[in-house]
Formats: structure tokens, C-alpha cells, sequence
């Protein structure tokens, strides 16, 4: 954080007022911010395309659209938050409230820029929170959008209050956009003692320094996201499976993410290129066979070839990292008992797939594999009511269904005596 002073740190992480506003997110508010994004469907694809180099068809057709679904899902549970009354052995009542946690501390990552965004301010506003959120330096522009839509917005250094918000129905300070880098942004949200929790989505370096902060802070940070690149195959299948795949990524077209036969796009910027480019390198150095790709693509651009690799053995570096690339590692195991075992052989846990046309492999690798999605004969089915986060080092935590809200709510027991009951 080198010079930075508290007092900068302060004005950076600027804390709400309103520490704790339980808000009752009424059909109004749902339907004017839900309404103002399917409206604005096109340009919030077309900055998620420009900033994170995603495929604009794809943003257009589900993830900008998901995100106002995500705000109607959690609105719908924002005045269903019960506790419970306890039947205790003393001669007491009791019952417990459901409190929002109170200021929370929101960094999301550049992978999922909207829906991240959604994902996490939905749920901690039905719990009643405050929050500030950061989005990653790279993909700053959607966070801010949501507030030019309503053509006006408070800007003051790196803290832009959303009133495009205030309007539907949000106070002032509820909800604050702090744009920056990590070192300073990030660290101030991460260090405040006033930030009552944090969640964190991101990779699992940026999370340690997050967990590190929380040590010494009065935050709870919450999930940290990684991706997994891995293939397992059986040995029958193992060389059919490796030319067929070879095959379909040579047809993939690579290049600007506008055009709607493009399948995949660059990478999000200089550093993340050249990261993927050195796991590249590292996975021909370490012995594994390359299938196909390897190589930057195109004269100009992040752009990288789809790239598969076999014959790749658990201790290579392309298949103990996360890559964050279009690159893919193929292994071969004997037996369903050995790929379990290697399976969860690494630090990470985030999810897993499983093909076979064999229902007993399907629930016995489903629940031997740790990971905290397990998907049987799909894949990327994601669902705003299934929980979604990781086991491990790919954090705790959930960023959608009920569980989502539970994490931004503290339970309070309340005891009260009783006196000549009939009955205990």
C-alpha cells in the first residue's frame, strides 16, 4: 500500500452512514432496476465486451439479462427473513432474529463483471446491508454504468455514489462504487475496521492477502473463485476422446468478440496473455504432448489458440495452476477409484463434471469428489436457486441460492422468562 496514509484509506474506502438500513426491496424497486437493465441490454454487453473481451452474443442473450433476474430472486426473499423460536428446557422463551451483518466490503473479479456484481449486491440488499463494492481495475465500466443510467451520478475521486439506485428506491450511501487498483482500492476495503465483512471473488493469491487482512481487521471474507481446467479420461476412450477434441477446437474461431461467429475472444489483458503463454511453454518443457494450439493468434490482439494438451501427468505445472486461459489438460486413469483419487489430488475444489452413462459411477463420484459443484452429464448449469462456491482453496461461501442471503445475516438468540406456565 506504500505511502498511502489512513486517512486516504478513509476517504477511498468511504464507510456508509447508514450502517445497517434493513431495506424491504418492494415490487416497485424490482421492477424499475430490473426494467432500466433489460433496456440497457445491449450497451451493458457491448462495455462487457470491451472491457473483458467477452463473446457480446452470449452477454446480450444471458449473462446481462441473468442479472436482473438475480435482483428479482432475492427481492422475492427480502421479506421472508424469519428466525425462529426456540423450545428450551428452562423455564424460558426464546427465539432468534435474523440481523443484517452491516457494512460489507464487496471485490469482484473481471471474468463476470455484471453478474458478479449482481450476484453479490442482490443478496446483502434483501439481507438489509450497506455495501461498497470494487470491481477488478480491468472491467471497471458496467459497475459504473449502472449508475450513469440515471443520467446523473455523484463522482469524487474513486468513490461514485449510485443513484441510479437512490432512484428506484435506495438511500443515499447504501450502495457505493469505489473503482481503483487492488493496492489501494482493494486494500482499503480489505484493512477497514469498519467493514464488517467482505466477500471476495477473485484469484486465490489476491485472497490470501484478503484473508491476511481480515486477520487483523473486523472482516469475514467470504468466497474466493478459481477455475479448473482438467479432463480425466478413461483409458478405452482416451485417444478418441484427445483427437476429437483436437478436432472441434481447430474449427473454434477466435477473434473480435462482436462478431457472432466468433467462439472465443482475447485475453483480458497483456499480463494475463503472456501468464497463459508461460503455462504454454511450461507444459511442452514438462514432458506433455501437445494436441493442437499453442501458439498467439491473429498479428494483433490478446488472442491465444485454443490449446489442448495430453499425456499430462498430475505434477505438471498445467495441471496443478490455475491457468484463467483456453487451455486444456488431458489425463488418462484406469479405474474409477484411481480418478477419484487424483481428481481431488489439488488445492482447489470449485467444480467438477461427470460423463457416463452409469448411475451408480454418477452418485458414487459425486459424492467422492471435493468440489462444490458437481455437475452429472452437463456442464456450466448454473441456476440462480443452486448455491454456487467452492471447497478448499477455491474459498467458502455462496454466491446464489437462499445461502447466498444467509451469509450477509447474523442470528441473534433472544431469551425472556415465564413465570406459572401450565406447560414448559
Amino acid at each position: 500500500m506504500g505511502a498511502e496514509t489512513k486517512g486516504n484509506l478513509d476517504y477511498l474506502a468511504k464507510i456508509p452512514e447508514i450502517k445497517f438500513t434493513k431495506l424491504f426491496i418492494n415490487g416497485e424497486f424490482v421492477d424499475s432496476v430490473s426494467d432500466l437493465i433489460d433496456e440497457n441490454v445491449e450497451e451493458l454487453a457491448a462495455l462487457e465486451t470491451i472491457d473483458a473481451g467477452k463473446i457480446f452474443g452470449w452477454g446480450k442473450a444471458f449473462e446481462i439479462p441473468g442479472t436482473a433476474e438475480s435482483l428479482r430472486y432475492y427481492a422475492g426473499a427480502a421479506d421472508k427473513i424469519h428466525g425462529e423460536t426456540l423450545k428450551m428446557s428452562s423455564a424460558n422463551q426464546g427465539y432468534t432474529l435474523r440481523e443484517p451483518i452491516g457494512v460489507v466490503g464487496h471485490i469482484i473479479p473481471w471474468n463476470f463483471p455484471s453478474t458478479m456484481f449482481l450476484l453479490k449486491v442482490s443478496p446483502a440488499l434483501a439481507a438489509g446491508c450497506t455495501m461498497i463494492v470494487k470491481p477488478a481495475e480491468q472491467t471497471p465500466l458496467n459497475a459504473l454504468y449502472f449508475a450513469h443510467l440515471a443520467k446523473f451520478y455523484q463522482q469524487c475521486y474513486f468513490i461514485c455514489i449510485m443513484n441510479f439506485f437512490f432512484q428506484a428506491g435506495i438511500p443515499d450511501g447504501v450502495l457505493n462504487v469505489i473503482t481503483g487498483y487492488g493496492s489501494t482500492a482493494g486494500a482499503a476495503i480489505s484493512s477497514h475496521m469498519d467493514i464488517d465483512k467482505v466477500s471476495f471473488t477473485g484469484s486465490t493469491e489476491v485472497g490470501r492477502l484478503v484473508m491476511q487482512a481480515a486477520a487483523t481487521s473486523n472482516l469475514k471474507p467470504g468466497e474466493v473463485c478459481v477455475a479448473g481446467s482438467r479432463v480425466f479420461a478413461q483409458e478405452g476412450i482416451y485417444d478418441q476422446l484427445a483427437k476429437k477434441l483436437g478436432e472441434k477446437a481447430k474449427t473454434w474461431v477466435v477473434g473480435d468478440p462482436f462478431d457472432p461467429n466468433v467462439r472465443q475472444g482475447p485475453q483480458i489483458d497483456k499480463t494475463q496473455y503472456e501468464k497463459v503463454l508461460s503455462y504454454i511453454e511450461h507444459g511442452k518443457r514438462e514432458g506433455a504432448t501437445l494436441v493442437t494450439g499453442g501458439k498467439p493468434c491473429g498479428e494483433k490482439g490478446y488472442y491465444i489458440e485454443p490449446t489442448i494438451f495430453s499425456e499430462v501427468k498430475d505434477d505438471m505445472k498445467i495441471a496443478k495452476d490455475e491457468i484463467f486461459g483456453p487451455v486444456m489438460s488431458l489425463m488418462k486413469f484406469k479405474t474409477v477409484e484411481e480418478a477419484i483419487q487424483r481428481a481431488n489430488a489439488t488445492r482447489y475444489g470449485l467444480a467438477a463434471g461427470i460423463v457416463t452413462k452409469d448411475l451408480n459411477v454418477a452418485n458414487t463420484v459425486s459424492r467422492s469428489i471435493r468440489a462444490g459443484t458437481i455437475w452429472i452429464n452437463t456442464y456450466y448449469a448454473f441456476d440462480k436457486d443452486c448455491p454456487f462456491g467452492g471447497f478448499k482453496m477455491s474459498g467458502f461461501g455462496k454466491d446464489t441460492g437462499m445461502q447466498a442471503l444467509e451469509q450477509y445475516l447474523l442470528v441473534k438468540s433472544v431469551v425472556t422468562p415465564i413465570y406459572n406456565s401450565p406447560w414448559l
